[in-house]
């Protein structure tokens, strides 16, 4: 995979900083104070040691007092305020214009699902099977495989397509495939557009980037309840919700794309009288082709993982079994459904990766021998035509036969996994009560079981001293909203999750991170690992840290912690590995130790890396967290579920939600200023730079 689609592999910020002057190519030496207004990385820890202890002081005389908290299924005027908009929207769902507009699309999805359906996976009366048989949808998903990308994709297409009906969940993968590429296609016709007008305008590119970072902090979850409001439960609320967290990565990338055409190009296009559209269908877009199929890469694995977690809201796919599972502790009911979905993640990801790699090659002549694969596919094309004709004819050809191995898998795995937890069920047990005891108990008792407006400060002052002025005045306004909504006790709750689940990733991110940038062997072993670990979509990392560790909060933590730390270990990686190997060397001649190269060269000068790499952890855990609520993580994840299953209680849930994604901002705001290294803006220097590389779930 080339540089730019594993670059564009997770939702970052990709920070260069030149370590050198560009005027002065002198390295910088080892252990020498950093230039004038730059931090000295400890400048900051003393104040926020400073806020922290003060914050205790005051904590142990006023502990448990004014804590906001808001036990169980409680819920103030403001919830019922809510709710009773939504009891008021839904019961106009026929005479208002709104409602009647959203219900109208839902409709028109269903019916399009149902014919889908029908086409391919149950019968359509009064035919006793669908239109096209499990082997012509095989043949024809195998065939498109190969005409889309090579052979080798094509054996992958034809064995995960058999893999769904050999292990029992035909239907199920097929309806997660319908909803997936229903919204996919929906994202395409709005998010093209849109990535155009990013790309070529760059007033509108710095409103839709405000957008796309909100949307982007926006943990998942929480698309489901205003959805649920609007579109209701079903195939309307599971495709509308896939749609809109598939657009940003879509938008973000082929707008990066469109952008990085060479300004040289542009001016000569310009030159010989090309208009706007010329230049636009003849020159950007062919160039950045490749760029824009890695964002319908990234926004068809985004769909796949809000499809799944869109399960919840009664949406078709292999999401529901997996649901019924995790809910009943089940795992293994649970391993085969959640088995196949990493099947189907892995086979869309590797076709769209390999369609970006092949049309590369044809745009450059390098598609081999054209005529020969004319006629491949031209043959190739006729028998999954035949196989289709025959899977009309015959019975056995038309619905998947049934076959015991999935159960038997179901049961293997189960055995498999009661043995592992009999095996370190004790060692489990010790990590979760070392962490709970010595971190995450004493971590939540401070915030929240302090004061509400003495956890404020605490949070206030702890962002001035990281993010500077502009993350606190942000900060300000979260917090003032989050007491608004009267979940101020669950927020800490939730926050105390995260800020342990993100110390976790972190020490995960420092030990891997650096053992990667500094052996390339290292680094060639575990990078796919962390590849293959972002293609997961997130719903599934429950499934074997549930049965591991029970239902409660630290399951959620663990299952964010191995969901956010693929992508925190990479960004320290590549910052340490981006380190001048001039100062590496300086200070190796000096006789440096490996130890004082790592703490005193390498991860000081990667510090923006790391920064940025703490900014992902937190976004990845406050999303897991949040679906967390399922197996009783409680907090803001247990109020968003609650507002989604009960009625009654969807005001609650909608400011569950909107708590949710106060915190995000914040948490997100507070690290990107911290991500900020600034210089002296003197001569002979320059400030870093960011880019927003977009990529995908949270997850990918």
């Amino acid at each position: 995979m080339s540089e730019l689609s594993a670059g564009l592999r997770a939702t970052a910020y990709v920070e260069t900083e030149k370590l050198n002057n560009p005027k002065d190519k002198r390295p910088v030496e080892p252990g020498a104070p950093p230039p004038a207004g730059e931090d000295s990385g400890i400048s900051r820890w003393i104040p926020a040691l400073g806020v922290v202890l003060l914050w205790i002081v005051v904590w142990s005389f006023t502990k448990g007092t004014n804590t906001l908290a808001l036990p169980g299924r409680e819920h103030t005027d403001l919830h019922q305020t809510f709710t009773d908009f939504n009891n008021t929207l839904l019961a106009s769902r026929d005479t208002n214009p709104v409602m009647q507009f959203t219900n109208s699309i839902s409709e028109l999805l269903r019916n399009f699902f149902d014919w889908a359906q029908r086409m391919l996976v149950r019968p359509n009366l009064p035919r006793p099977v669908p239109e096209i048989g499990w082997l012509g949808i095989v043949a024809l998903a195998t065939w498109v495989g190969y005409a889309i990308a090579s052979w080798r994709i094509a054996l992958l297409v034809a064995a995960s397509f058999l893999s769904f009906g050999v292990l029992g969940f035909w239907q199920d993968s097929l309806d997660l495939l319908i909803v997936t590429g229903m919204a996919v296609v929906i994202t395409i016709l709005v998010g093209l557009p849109l990535a155009v007008l990013a790309g070529t305008n760059v007033r509108a590119n710095r409103v839709i980037t405000v957008v796309l970072d909100f949307m982007q902090t926006m943990p998942t979850f929480v698309y489901l309840v205003p959805v649920v409001l609007f579109f209701g439960i079903g195939v309307g609320g599971a495709v509308v919700s896939t749609l809109i967290y598939a657009v940003p990565p879509l938008v973000r990338i082929a707008g990066f794309g469109i952008r990085e055409v060479s300004t040289t190009t542009i001016e000569a296009t310009d030159s010989a009288g090309q208009t706007y559209w010329q230049r636009l269908l003849k020159v950007q877009l062919p160039m950045a082709r490749k760029t824009i199929i890695v964002g319908l890469n990234q926004t068809i694995l985004a769909a796949l993982s809000m499809a799944t977690i869109a399960s919840y809201i009664n949406g078709p796919g292999l999401g529901k079994p997996v649901l019924n599972a995790l809910v009943a502790n089940d795992f293994g009911g649970s391993f085969v459904p959640g088995v196949l979905i990493v099947v189907m993640a892995v086979m869309l990801d590797r076709t769209t990766t390999a369609a970006s790699e092949r049309s590369e090659r044809v745009a450059r002549g390098g598609g081999g021998n054209v005529r020969l694969r004319r006629i491949l596919l031209a043959v190739t094309g006729v028998a999954a035509l035949a196989c289709v004709y025959l899977s009309r004819l015959e019975l056995s050809l038309a619905t998947f036969p049934s076959y015991t191995i999935g159960s038997t898998v179901s049961d293997g795995a189960d055995d498999v996994m009661g043995s592992i937890v009999d095996l370190i069920g004790g060692v489990t047990e010790s990590f979760r009560n070392a962490i709970s005891y010595g971190f995450l108990n004493p971590l939540q008792s401070l915030l929240a079981d302090s004061p509400w407006w003495l956890s404020g400060l605490g949070i206030l002052g702890l962002a001035l001293v990281f993010g500077g002025v502009r993350a606190l005045l942000t900060t300000v306004v979260c917090l003032a909203g989050i007491w608004y909504l009267d979940l101020w006790h669950d927020a800490m709750l939730t926050l105390t999750m995260v800020l342990v689940g993100t110390v976790l990733v972190m020490v995960l991110a420092l030990v891997f991170g650096v053992w990667m940038a500094r052996n390339r062997w290292i680094d060639l072993g575990i990078r796919p690992l962390l590849d293959a670990g972002q293609t997961i979509p997130p719903f599934v990392y429950l499934i074997p840290v549930l049965a591991l560790f029970g239902s409660s909060r630290f399951t959620a933590i663990v299952a964010g912690v191995v969901y956010a730390a693929p992508a925190a270990i990479k960004l320290v990686a590549d910052g340490v590995k981006g380190v001048s190997p001039t100062t590496i060397e300086a200070g190796r001649s000096t006789g440096q130790t490996t130890w004082q190269e790592i703490t005193k060269v390498q991860l000081p000068m990667a510090k923006g890396s790391l920064v940025l790499a703490t900014n992902q952890g937190l976004l990845y855990v406050l999303a897991m967290v949040v679906i967390g609520g399922l197996v009783g993580a409680q907090a803001l994840g247990y109020d968003v579920v609650l507002g989604i299953s009960r009625s009654e209680e969807w005001g609650k849930g909608a400011a569950g939600g909107l708590t949710i994604v106060l915190l995000g901002v914040m948490l997100d705001r507070i690290t990107r200023a911290a991500a900020e290294v600034r210089r002296d803006d003197g001569p002979g220097t320059r400030r870093a730079f960011n880019v927003r590389l977009p990529i995908g779930p949270p997850g990918r």
